[in-house]
């Protein structure tokens, strides 16, 4: 790959992140790992300036500014990010510079709040606006209604000037974000990942009350703007700021030399884990406002300060355990628990193992000290083993050669690193099996939660899927017993499950749970075939014929209808009155009949679903990948990979309103 194709490629990959992190609030990768990116664009660009464009992610802010049901809200100053350093030398390379260039200087060494910048404009000493950074030059979110019910807004100020504008941060303490993850525990709710992606969620919230209950506080860290009164420098600003009301940032510390800037981000990273509160890095900023204007900014960020930020945290804690748990199709997985540890954001005492072989590579025993750390921010993973700090007399581990369910020999498949129980009739499979066909992505019974599927198979009252439309020939011991609660709760239930037979075939074949056939698989699948029934019938030959199914998918099919108990499952589905049928699915035109269709970005008028079961429904067929068979490609915003292999094999690009106006 040239430089030229690698520029492109990080600019998609940046573009991508960039939304998922800015508008999303649900990053997938780490701040260290996007940073990388970021980096090497930079210098692959440095080195090519004929390749930089206006839209590269190195010539703007942030996101871009979008709120369903909000208000965008035009900038008086701009919102601009930070230049990001990340070694000592960087860090001694700014500050000597400034030395150099300033007359003694002063230079404020600040935490670097992990949460949503957000500004804040008083008019004759009165809140009037609150806005979201937004895309950091042109325009933010209006926040304002939000703004006003968190604790540590101030409303009207002590002194009346004529005009203020400060930007701040909005955080979530660790305390607020356990205790709303708990609730949400309670409620059966999706968790937040980290107190990053919770405040920034609950401050775009479109009600306020949530807002108010979640919680969330504030740090003002500049003064954007002010009117009637003027200052010399930035603490004396704080100093001010602190008479209003006004919380600032805490601790902070002025410096004279790079020495004692570089000692006081030292003794910040070693408070790090001890705060109320996730910081994310150090902030130098020039304390002289006079400096500050005469510094200027470049077009993304300001001459006067920088931002050192810290490696992605990592502790070491004591592995207690391996517990070994049974999947739906018998996959055997080993946990790893561990003394709790707290990072970024959220208490942690648990990881995944995968399998033996990664067991055996990190030579993994209990009782080891390891290394802990948090991909992309989110899913805890070990790092590796201090070995020095090994007690004697360890002993490797090994997943057992029986089931920890039903005490099945348990046996490694050929050719994969897993293990597996080979009983299908153990009681931990069957507990996921019935967990994945009641769920949303194949019979989307709703209410049908984890804890019902367990205690039904406990009290035998569930032994396969079938057994899920039996239920209500128990309904009055089941209300007797308050096994799902009373009538309402119970007959809620009944009926959801009554409703279910309805349901279209291809969710059927999905809830079967056949290995490799996802909901994707599925729908592909009942295209094809006129029922469950004549897919029991067919061929690996048929099959292959069918798009996106290959030998193995095939196989495992028919190895699945081949199994008598499998097939008298589904002749007891059919009893008791679950659709088996593809409906004939009939449009007024088939003017995409013979076209394939790639769907990529935000749709931001109909939906990517619903343009999806569009292109559909005239004949048409959407596939996940870009190739040379591809007709179309329908872009929305932040379009990423997709949309430059489109352009790279010249297939046409359609917008969501020629999509339309093709069906007109």
């Amino acid at each position: 790959m040239n430089d030229e194709d690698r520029i492109n490629e990080i600019k998609n990959i940046i573009n991508y992140h960039s939304d998922r992190y800015y508008n999303q609030d649900n990053p997938e990768i780490s701040d260290y790992e996007y940073d990388q990116m970021m980096l090497e664009l930079k210098e692959l660009e440095k080195e090519h300036p004929e390749l930089i464009t206006l839209d590269s992610p190195t010539q703007r802010v942030g996101g871009s500014a979008k709120r369903k049901g909000g208000v965008l809200v035009k900038h008086n100053v701009p919102m601009l990010s930070l230049q990001d350093v990340f070694a000592k030398e960087e860090v001694y390379a700014y500050v000597n510079k400034m030395i150099e260039e300033l007359d003694d200087p002063t230079f404020v060494v600040e935490f670097k709040i992990d949460g949503l910048s957000m500004s804040l404009r008083y008019v004759d000493g009165n809140l009037t606006v609150a806005v979201t950074r937004g895309d950091g030059i042109i325009q933010g979110e209006d926040v304002t209604e939000n703004a006003k019910v968190i604790k540590d807004v101030v409303k009207k100020l002590k002194d009346k000037v004529p005009y203020l504008e400060i930007r701040g941060e909005v955080y979530m303490s660790n305390a607020s974000f356990d205790k709303i993850n708990e609730q949400q525990e309670l409620l059966g709710k999706k968790i937040f990942a980290n107190p990053r992606n919770c405040a920034a969620g609950t401050l775009r919230q479109l009600d306020s009350k949530i807002t108010k209950e979640r919680g969330i506080s504030l740090f003002i860290f500049n003064i954007q703007d002010i009117k009637g009164i003027e200052f010399k420098t930035h603490t004396e600003g704080y100093e001010w700021l602190k008479k209003q009301g006004i919380k600032v940032i805490e601790n902070y510390v002025k410096c004279k030399t790079a020495d004692e800037v570089w000692s006081v981000i030292q003794d910040i990273g070693e408070k790090r884990g001890t705060l109320a509160y996730d910081i994310d890095g150090v902030v130098i900023k020039i304390d002289n406002l006079e400096d500050r204007k005469e510094l200027g900014n470049t077009s993304k960020v300001p001459k006067w300060a920088i931002a050192y930020k810290f490696p992605p945290e990592e502790k070491e804690t004591k592995l207690l355990d391996i517990e070994v748990s049974v999947g739906r199709t018998g996959r055997i997985t080993p946990t790893a628990i561990f003394e709790p540890i707290r990072l970024c954001g959220t208490s942690v005492s648990r990881a995944i193992l995968h399998n033996q072989d990664f067991i055996d590579d990190l030579d993994i025993r209990i009782g080891d000290i390891i290394v802990v750390y948090k991909s992309g921010e989110i899913i805890p993973k070990i790092k590796s083993v201090v070995k020095e700090k090994r007690i004697e007399g360890s002993k490797e581990f090994k997943i057992p050669e029986i089931c920890p369910v039903c005490g099945a020999p348990t046996v490694r498949e050929k050719d994969t690193a897993d293990i597996k129980c080979i009983n299908p009739n153990c009681l931990a499979q069957l507990e996921r099996r019935i967990i994945n066909f009641v769920g949303r992505t194949a019979m989307d019974i709703k209410g049908f939660g984890s804890a019902y599927v367990k205690e039904l198979i406990r009290l035998k009252y569930i032994k396969d899927i079938a057994d899920v439309y039996s239920l209500f020939n128990y309904r009055e011991e089941l209300v007797d017993q308050g096994i799902i609660g009373k009538e309402k709760n119970t007959d809620k239930l009944l009926d959801a499950i009554e409703k279910s037979k309805g349901n279209e075939a291809q969710m059927l074949l999905t809830g079967l749970g056949i290995p490799n056939i996802g909901k994707v698989a599925a729908k592909s699948i009942m295209k094809h075939y006129k029922s469950i029934e004549d897919l029991q019938n067919t061929s690996l030959e048929e099959l292959q014929d069918v798009s996106d199914i290959g030998e193995i998918s095939g196989l495992c099919i028919l190895k699945f209808f081949e199994d008598n108990k499998n097939r008298e499952v589904i002749s007891r589905l059919k009893d008791y009155g679950v659709n088996m049928a593809v409906g004939d699915v009939t449009s007024e035109d088939n003017k995409f009949d013979g076209l394939t269709f790639v769907v990529t970005g935000t749709l931001t008028t109909i939906g990517r679903n619903e343009a999806t079961e569009m292109i559909e429904s005239h004949g048409g067929k959407v596939s996940g990948s870009v190739s040379k068979k591809t007709s179309y490609v329908l872009a929305g915003e932040n379009a990423g990979s997709k949309l430059t292999k489109a352009q790279e094999l010249g297939i046409e690009v359609i917008s969501e309103e020629e999509l339309v106006n093709m069906l007109k």
